[in-house]
């Protein structure tokens, strides 16, 4: 063990040896980094400082504050395989043809000219929260239901569409290729598809489609694959501009159901949760060029990848990279990573993870404020709330035994969380906590009665929903296909209006809305013997 560096009063042009020099400012300052001591002793006392031994305490300042901003920094990484970029082969967008597997039902109502819209780049929104400044949505539901647009079969994968740029982007598995489809939002009508081969098959028995929804930005296209494969595609045109196949590239471990997080896009740079051999410390989260694929930075830790996604919040007057990790490891480990996006340093990492082995965190954190972060795992750990001290530290807030989620992402809203909370189907219900306190304040769990085609009636729950906010009203989808419309408070949740969609298991994905449409991922046959679909809804007021 290094002793501590104590420095000397120096005079100006004092004599010191070049030992010293190294071993007691520079061993104090950089233990384990030789080729970064080495930079900060070119860079504060020049080749011939260091090899005549004089430093001054202005130089020994220098030396410092060197330390300070270089710390900053990730550990350099090099990249094992640079992909090769193609140029984008056809200028020209395509025309959009209709597709086999899409069923056009009818045109949507026209949209308000007042009504704001916003695009949905990613699987939970524009702000990475489940929320939506649309309006003019419908608060209550015509007699039938909502009305059907379009209708696609999909593959399997537990994905929601993304969308940009008038198009529409949905990612799953058709037979044995993960396919990228580009579609008109409106139509269903289909710009351009792209597919690669992949061998999966999914251990505990789900699906063995991808589970990280594509992300757009910059008019292009990235997806990571249920195997690891990462891609990057031209939006407009659907020309492949350059792939990483990361599982062959780096050494990791495996994952429980494949690849899951979706990437973020921030400052130029791809941002991939990634993880390790499961052995020891390795690159945990890894930076691409968002243009090129080229690695820009990693960030070594323990933890593995897990099924939350990364977001970008303001914490302590800058940009934090905010990382849920925790995936398949042995003993289990995770927890929540704060990371300098632009250079990949490691600030904080608090552990909050089910000791089940087979348990991951599934649910994205939620800036709340103030530097403030709630996360939350099921498996009987629960939810807390952390603080960014302003030495970039996390301290706890409160802990919530009885908050915790399997996968969804709460609403934040006017100081209070609302939630599905619950491992499984029968312990779920939706509840509302106080931020500040992390106090419950109220559960909710209605049950009613619909007709199954056998003429016979069946229970149903919302379950293990998920929430949309929008428009000033929460929409909430069922695990089982219904839909219901809320205004949520601290005073309770008050239902305005429900509709069954369908009755489907698996119904985990957020409902995606868009200039007024809302696009519901049914991922398994449901009981009138549909088989799994994309289906876009006229959710339009008049």
């Amino acid at each position: 063990m290094h002793r501590p560096f104590r420095p000397k009063t120096l005079s100006p042009g004092c004599d010191l040896q070049q030992g010293w020099v190294h071993d007691r400012i520079l061993f104090g300052f950089f233990p384990h980094g030789g080729r970064l001591r080495k930079k900060v002793v070119d860079l504060c006392f020049g080749s011939r400082s260091c090899e005549r031994g004089y430093l001054s305490p202005s130089t020994v300042g220098l030396a410092a504050l060197c330390f300070l901003s270089m710390s900053a920094f990730a550990e350099p990484v090099e990249d094992p395989a640079p992909p090769e970029v193609w140029e984008v082969s056809n200028a020209e967008a395509p025309t959009p043809e209709t597709l086999d597997r899409v069923t056009y039902h009818t045109a949507p109502k026209a949209l308000p000219a007042d009504a704001v819209t916003a695009e949905w780049p990613r699987f939970l929104g524009p702000d990475d929260n489940a929320t939506s400044p649309e309006t003019h949505l419908l608060s209550k539901f015509p007699e039938t239901g909502p009305a059907k647009v379009w209708e696609m079969e999909k593959g399997t994968g537990y994905t929601s569409p993304v969308f940009a740029d008038g198009k529409l982007v949905f990612f799953d598995r058709i037979g044995d290729d993960e396919t990228i489809d580009c579609l008109d939002p409106e139509t269903g009508k289909r710009f351009w598809t792209h597919s690669y081969p992949i061998v999966y098959t999914d251990r505990y028995g789900f699906n063995n489609g991808p589970r990280a929804s594509a992300v757009l930005d910059s008019g292009k296209a990235y997806t990571l694959g249920v195997t690891s494969v990462l891609s990057c595609l031209d939006l407009e045109t659907g020309t492949l501009l350059w792939q990483r196949d990361l599982m062959k590239e780096f050494d990791r471990a495996s994952f429980f159901f494949g690849h899951g997080s979706c990437p973020i896009v921030h400052n130029g740079k791809l941002i991939v949760p990634f993880g390790t051999n499961g052995m020891e410390k390795g690159w945990s989260v890894l930076a691409f060029d968002q243009h090129t694929g080229k690695l820009v930075w990693g960030t070594q830790h323990e933890w593995n990848a897990s099924y939350a996604s990364p977001i970008i919040a303001e914490l302590q007057g800058k940009p934090r990279l905010l990382v849920f990790q925790g995936g398949e490891s042995d003993p289990a480990f995770g927890g929540l990573l704060c990371i300098d996006p632009e250079t990949g340093a490691l600030h904080d990492a608090f552990s909050w993870r089910p000791e089940k082995y087979e348990s991951v965190n599934g649910a994205t954190p939620v800036a709340v404020g103030d530097d403030r972060v709630f996360i939350t795992a099921s498996y009987q750990l629960g939810a807390t709330l952390l603080k960014l001290t302003e030495d970039l530290k996390w301290e706890q807030v409160w802990e919530a035994p009885m908050f915790g989620m399997h996968w969804m992402t709460p609403l934040a809203l006017d100081g209070y969380l609302y939630g599905f909370r619950g491992r499984n189907e029968p312990d779920a219900w939706m509840a509302a906590y106080e931020i500040e306190t992390g106090k419950e304040i109220w559960q909710h769990d209605p049950q009613w009665a619909i007709q199954l085609p056998s003429g016979r009636d069946y229970q149903m729950k919302y379950l293990r929903g998920s929430l949309l906010q929008a428009d000033g009203r929460t929409y909430a989808l069922g695990e089982l296909g219904s839909l219901g419309i809320f205004e949520l408070s601290p005073d309770g949740a008050k239902e305005l209006d429900r509709s069954q969609l369908f009755v489907a298991r698996s119904t985990w994905s957020l409902p995606v809305l868009h200039k007024g449409l809302l696009y519901v991922s049914q991922h398994e046959a449901d009981m009138d013997g549909n088989p799994p679909r994309l289906i876009c809804y006229d959710l339009r007021a008049e």
